[in-house]
């Protein structure tokens, strides 16, 4: 056993003996112990909050986190499966669990590529109808690194953990001479061999990844299996079933195998998985980190790899409630991006070629999401060099796709490089620009519609016949589109005079301003223009649209995008008065779209919190010299928006790969970075008496809050580092080399901190 811990901490990255271990010996609870990865898998119940989703016949947004077991970063995920997506409609988004599920269908095994697995006792069906089982929830357990489910069907438990490249299963099973194990390649299949009697093995049909599992005992009988599709309108919809007991290979639709075992009451089988590009490498990686059957090791070294991170950020006070909500969002703000390979180690690069790994080789950013908050809080927290290696990753991963990462919508990279920059970090600065440069002004490249965009500084709308009834998936989010290559543009300009580059700086910050092209004066709202140049009409702002003039959000929602120059916006709303008049219609109208919008929950008055376009617009009260209307709205939304309902998990839309997460973390710790791309924090209202953020960079940033309560919710004053500080903002650089906020919080507004003109944060047309 002492001999797996040393090989697991190499492998893992951990000591033996950590600050949690440390604090367990003391008695105390640990960062770890609040942690419940549940958190995020439920949706509101309250109508109020939710709006008018879902659409009919459509299960309503959770947060879509995933409660498996996995590390932090790690492509390795074990985790359950209760939504059959192959035979259920899906809720907008492929997310295989939904807490309200009751039964459970499989259990993930690994990286995208990696077979399902499922024990089932008795008689079995094959996918993908496959033999689901009733999940108990009362004995659901999962925490950081660790998920366990009791199988009320089968009379099972089933637990899981992971390495960084492996996972570990331990089932056991009840009396019975049918216990099965299947295993299969989904949808998309692949080949399966059964080796010898203890060893399956298979890859993907695309041959990207191929797998490796052994059984701690052999198994009795075994056969494998897939599925015929069907090929006339008369053939059942899921096909016809191909099962071939004895044989040991199959090749084709769900390609898989049954293993068959005799149980006595309460036996326990383990087995070992692990993915690679090849079967060698699956292998290695299996005798490297897992060389015997510890699953108790295992499980203890993943818990002290999440220590380590959890351990980045302590807090005192709070009620028990909200630290579980806090550190469950910690954690589930580092789930991306995702490691491909350690240095040293064979990956398969963008054009499936196999290479092997310089440094530590990361995924891409979900930069659409993760690049509003995530982006910075990693760089808070993580070691200098993980993010520079995040960072060489997708500037290597532009080199051979030819263009740099976008994400789904806007181009959004840029945000992260410079922020990086801004914040300090050392990294071939020039190297990126080459490539975010690349992307804006080559119309060929990611960004949509950009010959249109440069030609006439905005993208129109094309409007149907009949006009489009919202929620309107068509057209091309023109008008969002715009405010977000001018966000962009605005980071370039930016990037380019750090560079020294006059002419790109010129010719950008020009284009930063293009969101004013498509804001109507007559209405006072963002709106969509035809080709000709008119505004699109009719025209409501209280109605979302996926593609349609807006993205994923309605006119009011959209009003708020532009994070590079609140003074702008500001401006053209008519001044401070009106900008804070307008910030207050906007969270106390109610929504009644007529429009469903299925991602569009988490309202307050009009602002969606579950979905990213508006997410910022609470911390706007800030520059209209109202920041007590920013105090009193980032609690409230803390308050009501997670952790919510009657499981008491319930994120209010999707989580998308850490970024509603990170906006909980930030925000419960008094700051959140309403433009990444710039060095500078916006100030909320803590609901932490202490906050203790150990920084990358090893010092500390300390953020105190006295008297400080549900009620005590308004800053009275500030001070940092020992000074008076009357801004409702701070920078990096205050806080780099360590620093102490202190806010004196109490039950009523100051009206006079905070509010003057000169205590605004910075933007684009007053000054960085």
């Amino acid at each position: 056993m002492a001999h797996l811990r040393r090989i697991l901490a190499v492998v893992l990255g951990v000591s033996t003996l950590g600050p949690a271990a440390v604090a367990q010996q003391r008695g105390s609870k640990r960062p770890l112990d609040y942690v419940n990865t549940l958190v995020g898998t439920a949706p509101l119940d309250q109508q109020k909050l939710i709006g008018n989703a879902p659409p009919p016949g459509e299960q309503l947004y959770s947060g879509f986190t995933s409660p498996a077991a996995t590390l932090p970063h790690s492509s390795t995920e074990l985790g359950p499966i209760n939504a059959n997506l192959d035979v259920h409609y899906l809720a907008g988004v492929r997310a295989t669990y939904f807490y309200p599920n009751r039964t459970m269908y499989g259990f993930s095994t690994g990286a995208d590529g990696s077979p399902i697995l499922m024990p089932v006792v008795g008689d079995f069906t094959v996918p993908p109808e496959r033999s689901g089982s009733v999940d108990d929830k009362s004995r659901e357990k999962a925490s950081a690194g660790y998920y366990s489910a009791y199988l009320d069907d089968y009379r099972t438990q089933i637990e899981m953990t992971a390495t960084t490249w492996t996972g570990i299963f331990r089932i056991t099973f009840p009396a019975s001479n049918k216990s099965n194990i299947l295993l299969d390649l989904r949808r998309s299949g692949g080949a399966v061999e059964v080796v010898g009697d203890r060893t399956l093995r298979g890859h993907t049909a695309d041959g990207r990844s191929s797998f490796v599992a052994e059984f701690s005992q052999p198994f009795q009988t075994f056969g494998t299996f897939k599925q015929n599709p069907p090929r006339t309108a008369r053939d059942p919809l899921i096909g016809f079933d191909d099962v071939n007991p004895g044989d040991r290979s199959i090749t084709g639709n769900y390609a898989g195998a049954y293993l068959r075992f005799s149980t006595t009451d309460k036996q326990q089988m383990l087995v070992k998985i692990s993915s690679g590009t090849s079967y060698e490498a699956a292998e290695a990686r299996l005798s490297t980190e897992q060389p015997g059957w510890e699953f108790d090791g295992v499980h203890h070294q993943a818990e002290e790899a999440w220590a380590k991170k959890l351990n980045t950020i302590e807090v005192k006070g709070g009620t028990e409630k909200q630290r579980q909500l806090f550190y469950s969002c910690l954690y589930h703000s580092l789930y991306s991006p995702h490691l491909l390979a350690r240095k040293g180690e064979p990956f398969k690069n963008a054009h499936n070629f196999a290479e092997t790994a310089t440094y530590d080789r990361y995924g891409p950013v979900p930069l659409w999401d993760t690049g509003r908050n995530q982006i910075v809080l990693l760089t808070l927290l993580l070691e200098p060099e993980t993010k520079t290696d995040i960072l060489r990753s997708e500037l290597d991963d532009a080199r051979e796709r030819g263009y740099m990462e976008t994400s789904f919508h806007g181009d959004n990279a840029v945000f992260m490089y410079l922020g990086d920059w801004e914040r300090g970090l050392t990294f071939d600065w020039s190297g990126a620009y080459e490539f975010l440069r690349k992307n804006a002004v080559d119309p060929k490249g990611p960004r949509g519609y950009l010959a249109e965009y440069m030609q006439q500084g905005w993208i129109s709308d094309i409007v149907p016949a009949g006009n489009p009834s919202p929620p309107y998936a068509g057209g091309k989010a023109g008008a969002a589109t715009t405010l977000a290559y001018s966000w962009d543009d605005y980071a370039l300009a930016l990037y380019a005079k750090k560079l020294g580059k006059t002419d790109d700086y010129t010719m950008f910050l020009l284009r930063a301003h293009n969101y004013r092209n498509v804001f109507d004066p007559s209405v006072g709202f963002i709106r969509g223009r035809t080709q000709d140049g008119a505004w699109i009409s009719p025209f409501d702002p209280r109605e979302p649209y996926y593609n349609f003039m807006m993205k994923e959000a309605s006119g009011w929602s959209t009003l708020w995008l532009v994070p590079h120059d609140v003074h702008g916006l500001e401006n053209l709303l008519g001044g401070r008065e009106r900008f804070a008049a307008k910030l207050d219609e906007f969270f106390s109208t109610p929504y009644t779209a007529k429009g469903i919008c299925r991602d569009c929950t988490g309202v307050i008055g009009q602002y969606v919190h579950g979905n990213q376009p508006d997410q910022q617009a609470a911390y706007y009260y800030d520059w209209a010299g109202q920041p007590w209307k920013t105090q009193e709205l980032t609690r409230r939304i803390l308050a009501e928006m997670y952790g919510s309902g009657q499981y008491g998990l319930a994120f209010p839309g999707m989580d998308d790969q850490g970024s509603t997460s990170s906006w909980y973390v930030m925000s419960a710790l008094g700051f959140y970075p309403v433009d990444p791309s710039s060095p500078n924090y916006i100030l909320g209202s803590p609901i932490f008496d202490e906050a203790t953020v150990h920084m990358g960079n090893g010092h500390d940033f300390k953020v105190v809050a006295k008297n400080n309560s549900a009620r005590n919710q308004y800053i009275q004053s500030a001070t940092l580092n020992g000074k008076a500080w009357n801004k409702t903002w701070f920078s990096h650089a205050d806080i780099a080399n360590g620093s102490v906020l202190v806010l004196t919080m109490g039950p009523q507004p100051n009206r006079q901190w905070g509010s003057a003109p000169e205590a605004a944060p910075p933007s684009m047309s007053s000054s960085r």
